[in-house]
């Protein structure tokens, strides 16, 4: 792999980042608790988008968006949280990751909001509890389950979103780029016209989410 940088700008101590940053500010590294609070769920209650980072045993990386109705990601009890799984692509590679390996990161965001919420802790993969019951949406039952046992829960704060201006939509520009039909027909479903790929991403698409049948 060809480099960029100069292998004394690489940093590889902890002692390294301190020099740069300084100490963790107290609120900052104080702010990890081992379990939900009430605002942490009320603020899953409202939260339709999750991000879910996964590593595998040899160090494959994966991080994977679950969106569903606000309140998808479904506290157990106060130190644990379950996700459904909808259709999706059939990868699978957070999953496949969590089979070996299962430590997992969680994202969740309110649009809107420039902070978060931080989960980290161990998952497994469930096919089957009473709690699915309460996981149905538009007559869809999740094939399974992925159940979080929390190490850790924190906010974060929102500079990030501020800087990204992420939620202005003055700033948007999805025409900026290939529309999804387009990226499929030249990376991915080669071998279909534009005409048959806008129709598949189009309003039977959005229609169709919770239909098996669509990938």
């Amino acid at each position: 792999m060809a480099t960029h940088w100069d292998d004394a700008d690489v940093l590889t101590t902890d002692d390294e980042l301190r020099e740069l940053f300084g100490e963790t500010m107290p609120a900052a590294r104080d702010k990890v608790r081992p379990t939900l609070a009430e605002i942490d769920r009320v603020w899953l209650a409202h939260s339709p988008y999750c991000l879910i980072s996964t590593s595998a045993a040899h160090g494959g990386c994966d991080v994977s968006p679950k969106g569903d109705p606000p309140g998808f990601v479904l506290p157990l009890d106060d130190s644990t949280v379950a996700i459904p799984e909808r259709q999706g692509n059939r990868r699978m590679d957070g999953f496949r990751n969590i089979l070996s390996n299962p430590r997992v990161g969680l994202l969740s965001l309110i649009p809107g909001r420039t902070d978060s919420l931080r989960i980290n802790g161990r998952a497994v993969l469930v096919r089957e509890a009473p709690f699915f019951d309460r996981m149905v949406v538009r007559g869809h039952r999740p094939a399974l389950a992925l159940v979080v046992e929390i190490d850790e829960v924190f906010f974060h704060c929102g500079k990030s979103a501020i800087r990204s201006n992420v939620w202005k939509p003055e700033t948007w520009a999805p025409d900026a780029v290939p529309s999804r039909a387009r990226i499929s027909q030249a990376m991915e479903r080669k071998d279909w016209s534009l005409e048959e790929l806008e129709e598949y991403y189009g309003r039977k698409y959005e229609e169709g989410v919770y239909n098996l049948e669509l990938g």
